[in-house]
């Protein structure tokens, strides 16, 4: 089977998968929770209308009242309050009340400062490029031996591609989600994308190790040592992405309300990270020899300057 020279095929899937992720993100970006933008969070027992939690909040001056269920006969109550930060907790307090009088018990509350907010996005953005130039230090210095015709460089800058089409991926499907069903991201979803890009990196790693391999052994073009090394490894990667996206698949469905966000980015990232890291990390590598193989030959058969 060629997988490599159907190459064009597996980027253009994969231009296809990213293209109205990265839309939606231009356009409406992401639906950020209080973790990011700072606010109040309050989940009570029963179903609560938005006409019921606006007549508890009268006369408190919240703003952006949000309403959602969440679960089993859970509501899920979320708002800004502009009152300086110290009246937050009496505010708090007298909005429980009015809740308890309307028969609505509470479960649990969270609040998020705009100063704790910031530095969570912040830390979130750093974290990613960090992590990013870690991994091709990382993979630069482990294949430092491999055989030409291959750099080590190229390798660590092929797997941050592959990471990179996983990120834009999950990031791109939240955005959809985010606008049209009014799902939310947190910081747990930050986990989750740093979870997808170690796994993605950890599946193009095995590839690229057989490629290694076989690039000392093998006296074929390096195009065909490439696609060998991919059938070879791809019954391992996608048996191991199976056991992991099977467990995923039974927390999503039985794991609570409280985990279904983080544990769809998971599943959405993983399946991305099987994908990338078998037709496009390796796939990628061959384009790059391939465009730097006509780029000499160009440059020798250019007529020299007298």
């Amino acid at each position: 089977m060629n997988l490599i020279g159907k190459r064009r095929i597996w980027y253009s899937i994969s231009f296809i998968m990213i293209v109205p992720g990265v839309i939606s993100l231009a356009l409406f970006g992401l639906k950020l929770g209080i973790d990011f933008t700072a606010g109040e969070l309050l989940t009570a027992q029963g179903t609560v209308s938005v006409a019921q939690a606006q007549t508890a909040a009268s006369g408190l001056g919240f703003q952006d009242i949000q309403v959602e269920p969440a679960g089993h006969n859970q509501t899920e109550i979320r708002y800004r309050d502009p009152a300086p930060q110290g009246q937050h907790e009496a505010d708090h307090q007298k909005f429980k009340a009015a809740l308890q009088q309307a028969g609505f018990s509470e479960l649990s509350f969270d609040s998020i400062g705009p100063t704790v907010s910031a530095t969570i996005a912040r830390n979130a953005i750093v974290s990613l490029v960090v992590v990013s130039l870690a991994i091709v230090l990382y993979i630069a210095f482990a294949f430092r031996n491999a055989p030409p015709p291959v750099s080590p460089w190229s390798f660590g800058f092929m797997a941050i591609a592959a990471l990179l089409h996983d990120a834009l991926f999950v990031l791109g499907v939240f955005s959809l989600l985010g606008h049209f069903a009014g799902i939310e991201v947190d910081s747990l979803f930050v986990t989750a994308v740093l979870t997808v890009i170690g796994f993605s990196v950890h599946d193009t790693i095995v590839v690229f190790d057989r490629i290694r391999e076989n690039l000392r052994r093998d006296k074929g073009s390096f195009e065909t040592v490439v696609n060998n090394s991919i059938l070879e490894t791809v019954a391992r990667s996608i048996n191991t992405s199976l056991t992991v996206l099977l467990t995923l698949l039974a927390l999503f469905l039985f794991g609570g309300e409280s985990i279904r966000t983080f544990v769809l980015a998971l599943l959405i990232g993983i399946a991305s990270g099987t994908y990338s890291s078998i037709f496009n990390a390796s796939p990628l590598l061959v384009t790059w020899h391939n465009y730097k193989l006509k780029k000499v030959e160009k440059a020798r058969l250019a007529p020299k300057k007298a």
